[in-house]
């Protein structure tokens, strides 16, 4: 049996539970006979919210929060193909911006659709808040396992940090579980060439998780260069990491736990390596980052708090 996957309470209230009978597309056996049945959007009359309606796909314009930028053009080319062969069998998620409708989910559908040629497609016209715009993209491009983990953890990032959603937040909003969201979020630590690595396959999650137990950036560089030129399991990289850890833990053992419960305290509160040094009454912070990116992200966490 296949598993079914919530819609998460934000892309619930944007897709109706019934639509007419007239206006499903799944009665439909083609595009064309779709077409004929389904109700025109330039017919200002007929509400989009309880029908199926034709627009033209020059008039439907990208959702600016949508959180996936690489496409694999053999599975869009794969889905064109099944497009032109059945039509769309699930009209896309749009919103009205002016005078042309912004997309809220089906990103890909309107991309195979341009690859076939349809000049219109099948859409449910919704009203959404910029947060469900962001929410439902995640949501889509989640659900269909479409973000690379990377994306996937800038995503829930966004929400951190433009709607002060906790990670808790975050988790109930996507139907993941807490830890999962912070891990995606974790790897946004990690060094911008060991981020690349890991989209474009040359490493996997599971050893980029690995590498995150070294906080040092350059030792965490310096595995990851191993690990290519090794091309070490998991496993493997899991077992040097606690070697790293061993002869680390014995040239820190006598290091003030008060500080480092300081310092655990910061790094769950900025995401990000925090290093205190007490020097008689007084002392210093040192904060890690790692681009532009994590710096400006770094200075609004600081002055929300």
């Amino acid at each position: 049996m296949s598993q079914q996957f919530g819609l998460g309470r934000g892309l619930s209230s944007l897709i109706p539970n019934k639509q007419p009978a007239a206006a499903t597309p799944q009665t439909f056996q083609n595009a064309e006979e779709f077409s004929k049945r389904t109700v025109s959007a330039t017919d200002e009359s007929i509400r989009g919210d309880n029908f199926v309606m034709e627009v033209d796909v020059n008039l439907i314009v990208a959702n600016p929060h949508q959180p996936r930028n690489l496409f694999d053009d053999e599975k869009l080319q794969n889905l064109a193909d099944s497009i032109k062969l059945h039509g769309i069998i699930q009209p896309l998620i749009v919103t009205r911006s002016g005078n042309k409708y912004e997309l809220i989910a089906g990103e890909r559908r309107l991309q195979a659709s341009q690859l076939v040629g349809l000049k219109k497609v099948p859409v449910i016209i919704r009203e959404a808040s910029e947060l469900q715009k962001l929410e439902l993209a995640i949501i889509e491009n989640v659900q269909r396992h479409d973000l690379n983990a990377i994306e996937e953890g800038k995503a829930y990032q966004k929400l951190a940090d433009e709607y002060q959603m906790s990670q808790e937040e975050i988790a109930s909003k996507m139907g993941k579980s807490r830890s999962l969201v912070a891990n995606k979020m974790r790897l946004l630590t990690l060094p911008v060439e060991i981020q690349k690595g890991l989209i474009d396959g040359k490493i996997t999650e599971g050893h980029a998780k690995a590498i995150l137990s070294l906080s040092n950036p350059e030792k965490q560089r310096a595995l990851y260069e191993i690990i290519l030129k090794g091309n070490l399991t998991v496993r493997q990289v899991e077992e040097k990491t606690k070697e790293v850890s061993v002869r680390s833990y014995e040239r820190h053992k006598t290091a003030d736990p008060q500080m480092k419960e300081l310092e655990n305290k910061l790094v769950e509160v900025l995401g990000t390596k925090v290093k205190i040094s007490k020097a008689g009454d007084g002392g210093k912070i040192v904060i890690e980052y790692y681009s532009q990116e994590d710096l400006d992200s770094l200075l609004g966490k600081i002055a929300h708090e």
